[in-house]
């Protein structure tokens, strides 16, 4: 039975994560087997008057085309799929991600070249150019690394994606205002002291459930050169076919300059892909009063209740070929944490302080947005 869950979800993707409009081209990519939803999307396309467009993926196929990659295979294939791209006006991603582990083992001058032009393709002309909107397509792999039941997983995954994300892009605003009128940020966690600037660099909207679902961040670029001190995530990250555990980056103006974690040399392999990727894309806090624990997704996790994340790569004033979402959480149990805004404290162990951000906090925001 078709789960009207489903439904719901596409259309809310196709109206409002990417406004579709009649005539409208929008490009489909689904990844590992997702048929039953994205025929939720093109129905909602086509209810729209908009003109859907399917292209089915396979992370085994890919990982095929990456083991054999050149130079020159790479380019051709980079410049089919930005043509193609240039031609769409939205762009939805859907994926099951079923094996984490499935780009394991690829020899890294390989994985270089395909991060150079895929994250050309998707930096540099998807993102810029088009309506996008990236989601998952929950399934059995997700639930057991989520350590749920399929059933509870389900749950989980459309309570936190199907919100009320207009509720609560309006209950960010405050937020958003706020990093507006804040040049210096310091974070204080265990294992972390980092200082720097994120003047002039924040959007002027809130984009909660734009560009992702789930959503629930408040993000903005970093000015560079700006960045110094040490983090260290306390959130697992998979990436690139392993699990990265127990990153800690140090900063000097804006660079990172030592890098470890319990795979260091795959790590600073990652970091030496471009000049761009020792540098910071993004800073953003995580809200989502629905997704309370990691469950090994960075599309997850980075929305988490609590959270933070610092992004080494890819952003608007820095480019490169990665966009990396490491995560922190400041939740009492994972240790806590203070975010300062120009030397007040906004936020202490994942709780707002200030008055105009009190509806942010978990117990509140979960019954404003509920939908």
């Amino acid at each position: 039975m078709k789960d009207l869950r489903m439904t719901k979800l596409a259309k809310q993707v196709m109206g409002y994560s990417c406004s579709l409009k009649p005539g409208e081209k929008v490009l489909i990519e689904a990844w590992d087997g997702c048929e039953e939803f994205v025929m939720e999307l093109i129905k909602a396309a086509q209810e729209i008057g908009a003109y859907p467009y399917v292209s089915l993926q396979d992370m085994r196929l890919t990982r095929q085309l990456i083991m054999s990659a050149t130079e020159e295979s790479m380019k051709s294939w980079y410049e089919y799929e930005a043509g193609r791209m240039r031609d769409m006006d939205a762009y939805v991603a859907v994926s099951k991600q079923e094996n984490i582990y499935e780009y394991a083992g690829i020899p890294s001058d390989k994985m270089a070249i395909y991060n150079k032009y895929y994250g050309k393709l998707h930096y540099s002309v998807r993102l810029p150019h088009t309506k996008w909107c990236k989601l998952r397509y929950p399934n059995a792999g997700m639930a057991q690394l989520a350590g749920m039941d399929t059933e509870a997983f389900e749950d989980f995954y459309f309570a936190s994606s199907s919100i009320d994300y207009k509720k609560l892009n309006d209950i960010a605003c405050a937020l958003n205002k706020l990093c507006h009128r804040t040049d210096q940020v310091r974070i204080i966690a265990p294992g972390t002291d980092l200082v720097f600037s994120i003047k002039g660099m924040c959007q002027e909207e809130s984009y909660c459930g734009i560009f992702n679902r789930p959503c629930g961040e408040t993000g903005m670029n970093v000015v560079q050169g700006t960045a110094n001190g040490v983090i260290r995530y306390n959130i697992p990250s998979s990436y690139q076919g392993f699990v990265f555990q127990d990153v800690e980056l140090t900063l000097k103006d804006g660079v990172i300059v030592n890098a470890v974690s319990n795979n260091t040399e795959l790590l600073n392999k990652i970091l030496d892909t471009d000049k761009g990727a020792r540098r910071i894309g993004e800073f953003a806090i995580g809200f989502n009063p629905m997704i309370t624990k990691p469950i090994m997704d960075i599309l997850f996790d980075e929305k988490m209740m609590m959270s933070l994340h610092f992004t080494p790569g890819n952003g608007k004033n820095n480019p490169s070929a990665i966009h990396w979402d490491l995560v922190q959480s400041h939740a009492p149990e994972n240790g806590g944490g203070e975010i300062w805004f120009d030397d007040v404290l906004i936020r202490k162990d994942g709780i707002f302080l200030l008055d105009e951000l009190l509806d942010m906090n978990p117990d509140r925001l979960s019954k404003l947005i509920a939908c």
